[in-house]
């Protein structure tokens, strides 16, 4: 051994000796970092001073051994458990701690409870930032706000300070970090209840619950433990609007239970199916053809509802509404707790539909109008639309007739004569049709001239005829045939035998012409007048009469003959 090492050995520096000590406590398990048991060997004041062995002191405050830190709760002698953070401090005691000794044997507990997925007890003892903090008897754990209860709670009041279970959510001792909830225990708790209680349950059974809470879909239904829903459908035949009509939360209600769903242990409630169901004779109470009143119920865009007694409703669709009245909101026609007549239409009991009518209470305009206005008869009243296919024109009791393009002008094209028409006229037309069941009127504007045809009648092929001059165009002139309605329009070519006097030009409106009839066409009510026909059938005859030209007689001779005989014959008259 050299000189050096006995040297320390005979005089030890204060490193030595604490190398010296910590090797003698790590062979009687005494390490810094660790929970060691020793014995209370004193009290003075709030503080007790413990023995760990190996003439080890150290002082822990008597506040660490229990709520209150009152003396009497420990004596000297008792043998307690703390944590040695420190051998030695500065006044050569050693450093303890009860608390981090309980800490360290809660987390040593906790994890043990975690892995087995049990639940543990704490008191929630603060509020911080997010939730709570609950002490697990020496462990801190945090309880986010989320997880208090099933409900969102408004006062925590009631549950501070006071034992309860929790499960451990998430663990790290290396950060210190548990997180705990309350609510899953709630939750695990509930569906062992739930389950407990729907196996009491079955569809059908007729139940009394307590309204817990009311929505705009339905009502919930406490039955003892655990909530149905009663559907706004389900609570009576007739319509509700809200459930509130009907319910108040609070109430004691007796419900049928209609579902039973296993797996969400979802229960559906009815209270309407302890009633009788109106719709079951509803064919044999309103047939089809029957009158009956109602109270309007609902106004959609495409009709109104209407009650018939309760829990029977019918439709009144928009187009059954009005006779008249086609393009108007069912708001405009009916309101909403209005008494009406209706007819019923159409039932449907499996659908569970009744379609009712509100104008097939009242006259029908069209067969009113046919009474007023029988076929043939004149009416009149103002241009109310103008289309391609003709006139509409009003009527009495704001109904319409139409006058078609072909009822417009005998012999004119329909198209044509339109133009000449404008909306707000005033205008005659004669009833050609009224259809009560189509709701039409068929009107005739040429019907008030008679028909061509008729006036036709007495004319044929070569007879003559005087016309007057209506109109002078360059392809030729309008006539009127004497003594009629009937006109027709003379051609260039057909204005003279002579090509130069084929000049629209040298006649005038209201000029007296004389000419032939060469076509009639009844069908197309058309007559066809040409004054050259009329010149060359009279010079035929002419010749005829008075010699030909092959005897002397020049053509103009025997004109001169012809018209002087026709004047003499004039004069004698």
């Amino acid at each position: 051994m050299s000189a050096e090492v006995a040297s320390k050995e005979l005089n030890p520096s204060r490193e030595d000796f604490a190398a010296l000590l910590a090797e003698s406590l790590a062979k009687d398990d005494l390490f810094e970092g660790s929970v060691v048991k020793g014995k209370i060997v004193g009290i003075e004041k709030d503080m007790a001073i413990i023995d760990v062995g190996l003439k080890m002191e150290g002082r822990v405050a008597m506040k660490e051994f229990g709520i209150g830190g009152k003396p009497g709760d420990l004596k000297v002698g008792d043998t307690v458990e703390v944590y040695l953070e420190r051998v030695e401090n500065a006044l050569g005691e050693a450093v303890l701690s009860r608390d981090k000794a309980r800490r360290e044997e809660s987390w040593t507990r906790l994890e043990r409870l975690y892995e087995k997925g049990e639940k543990v007890t704490g008191v929630i003892f603060n509020k911080v930032k997010g939730g709570f903090t609950v002490d697990l008897d020496g462990a801190v754990a945090f309880l986010p706000g989320s997880q208090v209860d099933i409900r969102p709670v408004r006062d925590i009041g009631p549950l501070m300070h006071q034992p309860q279970p929790f499960q451990i959510l998430k663990m790290d001792r290396r950060r210190g970090n548990i997180v705990v909830s309350r609510r899953s225990v709630l939750e695990e708790s509930r569906a062992e209840q739930r389950t407990e209680i729907v196996a009491r349950l079955a569809e059908g059974q007729i139940i009394d619950g307590l309204v817990k809470n009311i929505t705009d879909y339905g009502a919930f239904i406490d039955l003892g433990g655990i909530d149905g829903l009663l559907h706004v459908t389900d609570m009576a035949w007739r319509r509700v609007n809200h459930p509130s009509e009907i319910l108040n939360v609070g109430d004691t209600v007796k419900v049928q239970i209609i579902r039973i769903n296993p797996e969400t242990q979802r229960i559906s409630l009815g209270m309407k199916q302890l009633q009788s169901d109106p719709w079951s004779s509803i064919e044999a109470k309103y047939p089809v053809g029957a009158r009956v009143k109602g109270a309007v119920t609902n106004i959609a865009d495409y009709g109104a509802f209407v009650e018939l007694e309760p829990g029977v409703e019918g439709l009144i669709h928009v187009s059954e509404m009005s006779w008249t009245k086609k393009n108007t909101h069912p708001g405009k026609i009916v309101s909403t707790s209005q008494q009406v007549e209706v007819q019923v239409l159409e039932v449907d009991p499996q659908k569970r539909r009744i379609s009712l009518g509100l104008k097939q209470t009242q006259e029908n305009p069209w067969d009113g109008f046919l009474t007023a206005h029988p076929k043939g008869s004149v009416v009149e009243g103002p241009i109310r639309n103008i289309t391609e296919f003709g006139l509409f024109i009003g009527l009495d009791n704001g109904i319409d007739g139409m006058v078609h393009l072909s009822d417009l002008d005998w012999q004119k094209p329909g198209d044509e004569v339109i133009k000449d028409y404008k909306k707000g006229d005033n205008v005659k037309a004669v009833v050609l049709d009224v259809d009560g069941a189509k709701e039409r009127i068929s009107l005739g504007i040429k019907q008030l001239a008679g028909d061509p045809a008729d006036a036709m009648a007495k004319y044929k092929k070569g007879d003559a005829v005087t016309c007057t001059v209506t109109s002078v165009s360059d392809a030729g002139i309008e006539v009127k045939i004497a003594d009629s309605e009937l006109t027709s329009f003379v051609k260039r070519g057909d204005l003279s035998r002579d090509r130069s006097e084929q000049r629209p030009e040298r006649f005038n409106v209201g000029d007296k012409v004389d000419a032939a009839v060469v076509s009639v066409d009844k069908a197309a009510r058309r007559i066809a007048v040409s004054i050259k026909a009329l010149e060359l059938a009279e010079e035929k005859q002419a010749v005829a009469q008075y010699g030909s030209s092959d005897s002397g007689a020049s053509l103009g001779d025997i004109f001169k003959a012809a018209i002087k005989k026709r004047e003499g014959a004039e004069d004698g008259e």
